[in-house]
């Protein structure tokens, strides 16, 4: 399983009860919830690595 960085989200009472109604209307806990939406924005927005960039920018830091 891939490795995960946890912290802290702060998000208003309203924001939180709306992310997880989605999250349970489509069968997802609200954290999955939360990474599906930002992993939709990061592909939107071009900013989303593809796998082996990632892999290979993980190996330049070991190194």
């Amino acid at each position: 399983m891939p490795k995960k960085k946890a912290f802290a989200l702060r998000v208003s009472p309203e924001m939180m009860t709306a992310v997880e109604k989605w999250a349970a209307d489509e069968f997802r806990s609200t954290n999955g919830q939360i990474e599906w939406i930002i992993d939709q924005a990061l592909q939107k927005a071009g900013r989303k690595k593809k796998i082996k960039e990632v892999k290979d920018s993980e190996k330049e830091t070991e190194s």
